[in-house]
């Protein structure tokens, strides 16, 4: 375990650092070939339920065995190499930098006055339409959306890389493919892609609620809040979420900036509202984009010190 540590940490700074250079092919990439092969050749005919678990199986088989077999034999090479490998990997499975910078990329035409600029890059990073949306909506999507991915894109990810290393970080990196790709409620995916989505759920469901916490603990709150009062917001209005998860680190994020997530969403022309979260104590601003993004980083960077802390405890003790 205590490699796994190590190589969980370093993988926290090459993302930091480095990121996905384009260069590089990215399992990801990898995973959602295959998820694109198995949806085209299984999703037909009856029982589609039982194919998407059959895909979900094989995904998730090829994803655990061959990182477990790259790290075994480059760990029987040299212990070192068997620690830079597993880092790296970890690091294709968090999205720290590329969360920061698609969000930053929202922000910085937004503060010019570019608006449509800053709705186009929106677009590339949430489902719903931006075509119309004005500056406050703008920086309240992007901040929902640096909020539900800290857990879902960095910490989660980091949470099952310390339990199981690079291979349970990428089994759960696949699923959560999975559930980004097939995991809709529509007519094509709505059976095919049930168990896809409920297993995301599931592997989502401890590391989300941890995410909020440290979130919140280490936190500053704005609007005359303190750490107790908006833990309270977010065990009042996490659950108010369609997803069982994504709640959490929305709520706490509104909670301590002093804002009102949530509200009026049109996804293909069709308006969703969404519970709001979190109290209006403050106005919704652009500059509120790059303190989210200093959320984030400050829960990673905490959120990998509490875990390494209790892993190297744990380590010491047994």
């Amino acid at each position: 375990m205590i490699t796994h540590l190590v190589a969980a940490c370093l993988a926290v700074m090459i993302d930091r650092v480095i990121g996905d250079p384009r260069a590089i092919p990215h399992p990801v990439v990898g995973f959602g070939k295959l998820i694109s092969f198995l949806d085209k050749h299984l999703n037909k005919g009856s029982e589609r339920k039982w194919r998407g678990i059959m895909m979900l199986l094989i995904v998730c088989f090829f994803a655990f065995s061959v990182p477990f077999l790259i790290i075994f034999l480059a760990y029987q090479f040299h212990l070192y190499v068997g620690i830079i490998i597993e880092a790296w990997l970890i690091s294709t499975t968090i999205a720290a930098k590329g969360l920061k910078k698609a969000a930053i990329e929202v922000s910085t035409p937004l503060k010019s006055g570019n608006i449509e600029e800053a709705r186009l890059k929106l677009s590339y990073i949430v489902g719903r339409d931006t075509e119309t949306l004005k500056e406050e909506e703008i920086a309240r999507a992007t901040i929902e959306t640096v909020a539900e991915n800290t857990s879902d894109g960095v910490t989660a990810p980091l949470f099952f890389a310390i339990i199981g290393g690079a291979p349970l970080a990428m089994l759960y990196r696949a699923v959560n493919t999975c559930d980004s790709m097939v995991g809709y409620k529509n007519e094509r995916f709505k059976e095919f892609g049930f168990s896809s989505a409920k297993f995301d759920d599931i592997l989502n469901w401890i590391p989300s609620r941890v995410t909020a916490f440290i979130m919140v603990f280490f936190g500053q709150p704005k609007g005359k809040k303190s750490q107790l009062e908006c833990w309270k917001i977010v065990l009042r209005d996490a659950r108010k979420h369609p997803s069982p998860n994504s709640g959490w680190g929305e709520a706490a994020v509104a909670a301590l900036l002093g804002i009102q997530l949530g509200g009026l969403n049109t996804y293909n022309g069709v308006v969703s509202n969404r519970a709001l979260m979190g109290d209006p104590l403050l106005k919704i601003t652009n500059d509120l984009i790059e303190e989210t993004v200093e959320i984030m980083l400050k829960t990673v960077n905490r959120f990998t010190l509490v875990f390494v802390v209790v892993g190297g405890v744990y380590y010491v003790v047994t």
